[in-house]
Formats: structure tokens, C-alpha cells, sequence
């Protein structure tokens, strides 16, 4: 009787997939609870901020509101600058409060005092005129204009005959400022300061300062010189058809640029100081008459929240300000090209630009973006539409491709066609492994090689990747550890992935793809059904500063789908994309 009984039960094998099918559902529906709650924590930077759960425009707040959570922000970050004064900046905070007194020798040693560990400051002491007043000129070696410091600055100082004519005494502070700015130096830009920390800043940004006997104020004077590179083509973003030109790691250039393709007096550049210790200059730019008012207030609330000793690079920026650091999506498009920041203000989105990095921010950001190239709008629109579809299809074969191969053969043969899954099973032949393991090894392999190939020198970098994958793959089918449908299958795949304009984009899928892999093993095309409900689930819930992620497919409006999976003709494309709530929502009459 035990035996017949026996006979009903299921096998190990079957009861085990069972318990996953039944474990794996309860764990992941705990996992979304546990992130949600977690984006509802208040975090230091919310605090802060006072904005809503998950960013995004918030429009919901009243003007009243708004003002109590300016002020309890204000004193927040009044009461955490007063604990940072107490335990730890006495120094720093004693240094910015002296001021410069007018005795020369005092003031100069005082300067001294607060730069004698920078041995790169460099002191010039002289006299200015026939008057022989006392000056000093400070500069840094490497960032200052040394011959335009010399043949605006140091020399009409020295030889100012003309404007002390009939002068039998040193003139008094106030006449003497007047001489020196408009009668002496030549430089453009002048500013004043009365403080000698400040002072030491603008020195170590490259400017010059200028220190007089009597004065109680100090002469900033913009010199600042420094090694540029010239623009080059982007690395990272090649095109056939378009601008040859990209951004470069100095500020004003990069400014440049965006004000010399762009001529309009529309163009708004609102700049920032970022960095506690090391401070960086960041701008905004948008475009006044397009832009959404409350999608300027929300990226210059977020810039503002930024809390960290040194902004290295851009990167820095888009993880402290972007919605959700949980997913691995991209909410923020970095960018090297000039056009492509151009043509983003012109939909009525905003850019970010930082000092030291040629990679400009574009936010908000919808899915679609990632996939699409300038290319798309230089070509025709056809050309463009057919380009654009098969990088829709390249992300779904980079993302799916290996999981599909795995549930096939693992759970679900009967789905292919039978010459087909003779001729696979013919050469899985001989290797040891299961599906999974042997996709795993060549996912790897495959990753590890392309990275090598990032790394190594420009000459010898595609011919190693090359190359490595030759080899590597046919020495692994004939050792008889993949079969070569596989070493098929990966290939394709990478191919696939090398399709996506943003390189940030690719390594996304590259990510999600092993996730769709443990997926199929699990529980063949049932988990990569799974996954991808999850997966859609999450984006339709993420949102780039208040705008869905993927708000060109969902809801559905005919203006926005004529650039979404095809380009139509730009005489049909008259209306920029309504998610954005632009001012003017017409691109021409």
C-alpha cells in the first residue's frame, strides 16, 4: 500500500521546483515592500531638500507650504553648520572671519600666514608710480596668465607716471581704487574682497590678486590661465552624420559652445558653487520661454542639497540628485555632445554642466532617449525610423536573448521545431555542464573581455577583444565545455548590446540580463514572463524629476509616439513632448 502511495508522490526534483515557485514570488513581493519602504524614509538629503517621496516636480505643495519647508531647511542647515563650527572648523571659521585692515606689512604677513603651506602661491612685492606706494601682487604658478599678469597689471603699475601727475602725496584709498581701475590696469574683469580667505580662493582659482598700502579691500583680478583640450570628437558618442565637436573639461568653454550653437537670448545659465572643501563651479542651462518653471525650481532645489567635500565629476552630481538610487536605471542622460544638449532645451528639458568634466547631465530622462541618436534627426526619416527599430530589437535580443536559450532547452524543447533541436542537442554532445553554467561561463568570459578591451591602449584594444574571442571560443568547443550554438547565441548578443548609443544604457541590460538568466533556470519562459512583469512594473513606477519613465509609451498620445519607436517627417513633429508641460508647446508655427 506504502508503495502505491509512493507511486502518487511527486519526485524530489518536482517538489523542489514547486517550493521555488512558491518561495520565490512571497521573497520578491517582500524585497519591493522592503525597497518601498526604504524610498519612504526621509533620508538626510530629503531632509534637506523637503521634497516629496521618490523627487519629482512638486507641484502638489501649496506657496504656504512651501515656506515652512524653506524655513525648517534653513534652520536645519543653520543648526548643522553651527555643530560642524563647534567640533571640528574652528580653524577655518576663524580664518574667513578676519578682514584685511589697510597696514600694509600686517596684511601682507596675515596673506602669508593663511597660504604658507602652498609653496605654489608666489608673492611679488613693488611700488606703484612716482609715489612709491607699497603693493603686492599674488598669483599662482601653473593657473595665472603670467604675461598678461606682467603687460596688464604689473607694468602700468610700475610705470603709472601719467595718473599721479602734480601729486605731491599718496592719494587717499577711495582716489587711489579709482586711479588704479580706470586709469591703470587693463584687465576686464575686476572684483573686490575684503577678506583674506576669499582672497586666497580667487588665487587658487587661477586669478590675481592685488594688495595696496591703505586699502582696506583687495583687487581680484581675472587672469586665470590654464592647459585646455581642444574640442575633439566624442569617444563615446561617434557618429557617421553630424558635429565633429564635443565638450572639454574646461567650464567656459563648454559654455561656449552651448551659447555659439544656440544664439537666442533665451538661454538661461544660472551658476552654482559645489564642494565643501574643494569647490567646483556647476551651471544650469535652460531655455526661459520652454522650460517648466517647476522643473527649474526642482533641479536647482537638488543641486542645492549637494553635501560632499568634492564633486569629482558629473557622476557625482547625477547619483546625489536622481530619484530613485535603487534602480538600475539611468535617470539622468550624461552626455558629451553639444547637439544633443541643445536639442534636449529645446524640448524644454534642463542641463547640468561641471567644471573639470567634458560629461554634461540632461534630466529629466525617459527610456526612449537611451536609444535614440542624433543620427535619427540628421538621416532622413526613414533611414532614421529603420535604425531606431533595430536598436529596440538589439536591447530585447541583448536583455533576452541567453534566458530564452536557457528556458528552451532547459524546460521547454517541445517549442522547438525538431530538425532544430536535434541539430542543438547533436552539438551539446560531450559537455558537462547544464545550460546554465555553461551560458554563465561565456557571459563572463565575454564581459571580462570586453572590459580588458576598454582598458588596454587604443591600438592594441579591439584587436585583443577580437582576437581573445576567437580564440577563447573555439578552444571552448573543441575542449568540449560549450557547445557552438551557444558561442552563437553570446555573440549575438554582444553584438546586440554594442547597438545602444549610450554606453551607460548597455551596461544596464548587460546587468539585468544575468537577472533574466537565474530567472530561466528557475523556472524556464514562467520566470522570464516574471522578470519582465517586474521589470515593467518598476518602470512604469520610476520617474526621472516628476516625469514617468516611461511616459512616451503609457499613456498613450499621438503627439509624442511620432518620435518614439519610428521618426516621423519633422513637418509632422510641430509639438515638443507634452510630458514636459513646456511654456510653449510649439516647436514652429
Amino acid at each position: 500500500m506504502w508503495n502505491t502511495i509512493r507511486g502518487f508522490l511527486p519526485s524530489w526534483a518536482v517538489l523542489v521546483q514547486g517550493l521555488f515557485v512558491l518561495v520565490v514570488p512571497i521573497t520578491i513581493s517582500s524585497v519591493m515592500k522592503w525597497v518601498e519602504r526604504k524610498e519612504g524614509q526621509t533620508s538626510r538629503r530629503g531632509i534637506r531638500a523637503a521634497g516629496r517621496k521618490g523627487g519629482g516636480v512638486p507641484s502638489a505643495q501649496k506657496p504656504g507650504e512651501r515656506e515652512k519647508v524653506q524655513k525648517s531647511t534653513n534652520s536645519s542647515s543653520e543648526n548643522k553648520n553651527n555643530a560642524q563650527t563647534n567640533t571640528g572648523f574652528g580653524k577655518e571659521e576663524e580664518a574667513s572671519s578676519q578682514v584685511f585692515t589697510g597696514r600694509f606689512q600686517d596684511d601682507l604677513q596675515q596673506f602669508k600666514n593663511i597660504s604658507m603651506d602652498m609653496s605654489d602661491v608666489n608673492v611679488r612685492e613693488f611700488y606703484i608710480g612716482p609715489m612709491k606706494i607699497k603693493a603686492a601682487l599674488f598669483f599662482l604658478a601653473g593657473l595665472t596668465d603670467k604675461e598678461g599678469m606682467d603687460h596688464d597689471i604689473l607694468k602700468p603699475l610700475m610705470y603709472a607716471d601719467r595718473p599721479f601727475e602734480g601729486m605731491i602725496a599718496a592719494p587717499e584709498a577711495a582716489s587711489l581704487k579709482d586711479i588704479i581701475v580706470h586709469q591703470v590696469i587693463l584687465t576686464s574683469e575686476v572684483e573686490y574682497t575684503g577678506h583674506p580667505m576669499k582672497s586666497l580662493q580667487k588665487v587658487l582659482f587661477g586669478a590675481a590678486v592685488l594688495m595696496v598700502d591703505g586699502m582696506k579691500e583687495v583687487f581680484v583680478l581675472g587672469t586665470s590661465k590654464g592647459r585646455t583640450r581642444g574640442g575633439e570628437e566624442p569617444v563615446s558618442e561617434a557618429l557617421l552624420r553630424g558635429p565633429r565637436i564635443g565638450f572639454n573639461e574646461t567650464l567656459s568653454d563648454n559654455t561656449s559652445m552651448l551659447r555659439r550653437h544656440g544664439r537666442t537670448t533665451e538661454l538661461a545659465m544660472i551658476s552654482f558653487t559645489v564642494g565643501k572643501r574643494i569647490q567646483k563651479e556647476l551651471v544650469m542651462t535652460y531655455m526661459k520661454d520652454i522650460a517648466n518653471q517647476e522643473l527649474v525650481e526642482e533641479v536647482e532645489r537638488r543641486i542645492r542639497t549637494i553635501d560632499i567635500d568634492d564633486v569629482q565629476e558629473s557622476g557625482f552630481v547625477e547619483q546625489l540628485i536622481e530619484d530613485n538610487y535603487l534602480s538600475p536605471f539611468q535617470q539622468i542622460q550624461n552626455t558629451e555632445r553639444p547637439d544633443r544638449v541643445m536639442a534636449a532645451l529645446l524640448e524644454g528639458r534642463v542641463a547640468i554642466l561641471l567644471d573639470g568634466t567634458p560629461f554634461a547631465l540632461i534630466m529629466p530622462v525617459t527610456f526612449s532617449m537611451l536609444l535614440q541618436s542624433p543620427e535619427d534627426y540628421y538621416d532622413r526619416w526613414l533611414p532614421g525610423s529603420l535604425l531606431r527599430l533595430l536598436r529596440f530589437f538589439g536591447a530585447f535580443v541583448s536583455l533576452f536573448g541567453p534566458s530564452l536559450y536557457i528556458s528552451f532547452l532547459s524546460f521547454h524543447p517541445g517549442l522547438i521545431p525538431t530538425k532544430l533541436v536535434i541539430s542543438i542537442m547533436s552539438s551539446r554532445q560531450g559537455v558537462p555542464f547544464p545550460v546554465l553554467i555553461e551560458a554563465l561561463i561565456m557571459e563572463v568570459s565575454i564581459e571580462i573581455l570586453r572590459e580588458a578591451g576598454l582598458r588596454l591602449p587604443k591600438p592594441i584594444g579591439p584587436a585583443m577583444g577580437i582576437v581573445g574571442g576567437l580564440i577563447i571560443g573555439q578552444a571552448a568547443v573543441e575542449a568540449g565545455i560549450v557547445s557552438p550554438i551557444l558561442v552563437i547565441v553570446v555573440a549575438v548578443t554582444a553584438i546586440s548590446s554594442f547597438s545602444m548609443p549610450m554606453y551607460s544604457a548597455g551596461i544596464t541590460l548587460r546587468l539585468l540580463r544575468f537577472a533574466a538568466m537565474f530567472s530561466a533556470a528557475m523556472f524556464g519562459l514562467y520566470g522570464v514572463i516574471l522578470f519582465f512583469l517586474l521589470l515593467v512594473s518598476h518602470l512604469i513606477k520610476l520617474k526621472s524629476f516628476g516625469v514617468p519613465y516611461v511616459g512616451m509609451a503609457v499613456p498613450y498620445r499621438m503627439s509624442d509616439w511620432k518620435d518614439f519607436f519610428i521618426r516621423l517627417p519633422l513637418q509632422f513633429m510641430k509639438r515638443r513632448p507634452t510630458l514636459l508641460k513646456p511654456k510653449n508647446p510649439i516647436r514652429k508655427g
